[in-house]
This record gives C-alpha cells, structure tokens and sequence, in this order.
C-alpha cells in the first residue's frame, strides 16, 4: 500500500504555498522590527561576513549577501523558466505572447507615470520611479490558488505570462538605471566566462557542476564590476542547454529548474521578504510614512497596475489585435489585473536598490508603499475573484 503524505508533505505541495511562507516571514520581520527584539533583527542584518582568495575579498553585511547573492539564484531561475517559456512553453508564438507582453509594458509604464506624478520635484525620490512596476509572482499566483480555483486555466497562463515579462522589464530597468561606477576589468572576467559558458553548451558538456563553477565566477565579477549581481543570475540561465542530458540523464535546464523552484520559494525569497521587510515605526509620525514616495509606490501599485494592465487588454482586444483568454470574462480578468499590483519582492528589491545610498526613512517608506499597494492589490483582487468565478462568458 501506498503510503499517503502527511499534512506537512500536503501543504509544501500546494501550489500557494510558498505565497503563505513568504507573507509569513514578512510579518516575523514586522513584529520583530517592531518589539523589543529590533535591535537584535537590525544587528543580524548587519552582521559582517566575508569571503577572501588571496587579494580577491567580498566584504559585507549580511542583508547584502542576500540581497546581492540569494537574489541572484532567484533571477537565475527567472532566467531558466523564461527560457524556455519562450522555447517550448507559453511564450513561444506570437498569438500566445502578445496580449500579456502587452499587458507587462502598460503593467511598468502606468505605475511609474503615477509614481512620478507624485515624486517630480524631488530629485532623489525620482530615483524610485521603477518601484511600483514589478509583480511579485509567488505571491500573486498563491492568491489566485486561493481564490481563483473556479476561474479558467487560461487566466493563470496570462498571469503567469504577464509577470514573466514583468521580470525581464525590471531585469533591463535594473541593468540600465541601478548600475554604477562600472569596473572594466571586473566586467571582462564576467565577459569571459559567459564565453566559457557559452563553449560549454555549443559542445554539449554535460557535467552540471562545470556550468556551476564558472556561473559562480561571473557572479563574482558582476558583484565587483558595479552592474548588479543578480543580473548575473539570469545572464547564467540563457547558457544552460535545454536539451542536453546531465550525467544522471536528466535535461540539463529543466532539472535545475525543478530543483530551484523548492529551494527558491521556501527558502530564498521568505529570507529576502525577513531580511528587508521590517518596517520599524518607532518614532515615526504619519506625516513622516504617508509622503509622496510612500503614496506614488502604492497608488503605482494598486491603481496604474490596474488601469494600465486592464485598458491595454480592452483596447488590444477590441482592436482585434489579441483575444480575450478562453472561456474568461472580462470581470474575470479585472480581479486578475489586479493581483498585478502585488509587488511584494520585486519592488522591495528595487527599492533598495533605489535608495542604497539615502537615510533610513527613505527605506521606511518604501517598505510602507511597498506593503499597502500590495495588500491592497491581494485583498481586493482576491475579493473580486471570489466573486466571479463562476461567471460564463457570454
């Protein structure tokens, strides 16, 4: 007899899953950032930690070891899932990608205009304009799990579809406005073994271990040129072969992938949300939280998601440029648009990034936008999607 997999087993099966963990983890941050315990949550990120190989040395606090190098096996993994979206997957002809790249573009455009709205006289608060545009996956797709059951398949492949194309614009976003002071030589080391890589997949080798190490020494050279690390993650995944076998006889880019997707969703990005999701309100004045990068992120996030995801599919549909998703109805696909304002990791991410060289209160203030556009975005969407999925299309 078959044994049947406990409770424990049952739930880090569910696909919302790790949707639940990350808010858990955010929520620790919030109550420790918040108690007696801060000064002990703000001592542990800042913890030095170091690595050295004679005169090559990587120095520093424990938050940017996260955010710097657990981040970047999660753009990594964006990296191999968009590849081979775009190979064999949803994303791999032009009818299936052009209502939700579409969607992605008006998704980074809208809640950016609104961002600066806010934010235009203020030089260094201008600097946030890219906050609001991300989509945190994990957790948009854990809501729709949750409340979306009875809603057509269709409808989580345009969800899927949109914040995968939500990434790669925050990839480029990141790539082109977050780099600075850039080291040439650090930057023809990380040239070099992208080449090696390359050499590596043209002759089919398929030792896993071997695509590890040099990814592990570009990685290295992006941390220490000033383009950003994580981008080396995902530059990594487009040089793991998609059909060569490994040496257990597994293809290469979708065991890595199966492998990741675990360690990613319960581990990785619950640690980047404790690490950077601790919003601390101590002596804080609601003038001093409510200010106009707090209230750009989050009405970026639960209003210009909305309003430019939803008008660019009405307007695309209605132009006959892309069908609606099968068997869904517009109402549907409203609650849908919404999720999209979920911007949780993301735009946490390039909030720091934003703002790495301000005061604090910039980071408060990021975090408070951050968190109530997104718990908007959840609660209402989810309400919404509730409420309609058992509606037929007409």
């Amino acid at each position: 007899m078959q044994k049947q997999p406990s409770l424990i087993q049952k739930f880090f099966q569910h696909e919302a899953a790790s949707g639940f963990i990350l808010v858990f983890a955010a929520v620790i941050a919030m109550i420790m950032a918040n108690s007696p315990l801060h000064s002990f949550y703000n001592g542990l990120l800042e913890v030095p930690v170091s690595i050295r190989f004679g005169a090559f040395e990587i120095a520093k606090p424990l938050i940017l070891w996260v955010n710097d190098g657990l981040m970047a096996v999660f753009f990594f993994l964006v990296g191999l899932e968009i590849k081979r979206e775009i190979l064999v997957g949803n994303l791999s002809s032009p009818s299936q990608i052009t209502l939700p790249a579409v969607a992605a573009i008006a998704g980074i455009v809208f809640p950016a205009l609104i961002y600066v709205w806010f934010n235009a006289n203020d030089p260094v608060a201008i600097r946030g304009w890219a906050i609001p545009s991300a989509t945190d996956i994990a957790f948009a797709v854990g809501v729709f799990t949750i409340f979306g059951k009875y809603l057509p398949l269709s409808l989580k492949l345009f969800l899927l579809s949109v914040a995968i194309f939500d990434d790669i614009g925050a990839i480029v976003i990141i790539a082109l406005f977050y780099s600075q002071d850039l080291s040439a030589t650090s930057l023809v080391v990380a040239i070099s073994g992208l080449v090696v890589l390359f050499a590596l997949n043209r002759f089919k080798v398929r030792t896993q271990a071997a695509y590890v190490l040099v990814g592990v020494v570009v990685w290295a050279a992006v941390l220490k040129s000033g383009v950003h690390a994580t981008l080396a993650g995902f530059a990594l995944a487009w040089f793991i072969p998609m059909t060569v076998k490994n040496e257990d006889g597994h293809p290469m880019l979708e065991h890595m992938e199966h492998k990741l997707h675990h360690w990613v969703g319960f581990f990785v990005l619950p640690i980047f949300a404790f690490a950077n999701a601790g919003v601390s309100f101590f002596g804080a004045s609601l003038e001093h939280i409510f200010n106009p990068i707090t209230l750009g992120i989050a009405a970026g996030l639960f209003i210009g998601k909305q309003v430019g995801i939803f008008g660019i599919c009405w307007l695309t549909v209605k132009s006959g440029l892309a069908k609606l998703p099968e068997h869904a109805t517009w109402a549907q696909l409203y609650g849908v648009t919404l999720l999209c304002g979920i911007g949780f990791t993301m735009s946490l991410f390039i909030g720091s990034l934003a703002f790495e060289d301000q005061p604090l209160a910039y980071q408060v203030s990021v975090k408070v936008g951050v968190l109530l556009g997104s718990l908007l975005s959840a609660f209402i969407g989810a309400f919404i999607l509730a409420k309609v999925g058992n509606q037929k299309p007409e």
